[in-house]
């Protein structure tokens, strides 16, 4: 039996329709976070941050997202319309430590394996990360109806939950 490809790669070995096959389709990515003002040295650049700061989740999504599906209505030109999207690369994997402890790419380079739930064990299909609470859906407000000054009343602790 012939392991799947994400069991015998490692993420820097994947062809690129590899790699796109190991997001989950979560969408947490899509969602607004900051990093606590008081953990943090405002004249350090968010990119050098460390993993130790304290990132808040919200519940506030990107006005691109397709909460329903979980993608991105405008996947191939996101980063043009909204320069702040995260773009997972090989390259930058390890500098994001800001991705939910749920991400399959952060589990993969973890060493934590692929999440009982991901699609790739469930034929492609999202149903199961749907019905474990994995995703975004139902859980959102869109950015645009919300006043982005407020975050603060929009945390939620629903991103990092990791099931397994």
């Amino acid at each position: 039996m012939t392991l799947p490809y994400w069991q015998t790669k490692t993420l820097e070995q994947m062809t690129n329709a590899e790699w796109e096959g190991i997001c989950d389709g979560c969408a947490k990515c899509c969602l607004h976070k900051f990093i606590d003002d008081e953990t943090v040295d405002e004249a350090t650049p968010t990119a050098q941050i460390n993993a130790n700061e304290q990132v808040h989740y919200t519940n506030i999504a990107c006005g691109l997202l397709n909460t329903k599906t979980c993608s991105c209505t405008q996947y191939a030109k996101r980063t043009q319309l909204v320069p702040e999207c995260v773009k997972l690369t090989k390259e930058n994997l390890q500098d994001i430590f800001f991705m939910p402890p749920s991400c399959s790419y952060r589990r993969l380079h973890e060493g934590r394996g692929l999440p009982s739930w991901h699609p790739l064990l469930h034929k492609g299909k999202k149903t199961a990360m749907h019905l474990a609470g994995m995703s975004v859906r139902g859980k959102t407000v869109a950015d645009h109806d919300v006043d982005l000054e407020q975050f603060e009343d929009y945390i939620a602790l629903w991103p990092v939950k990791d099931l397994d």
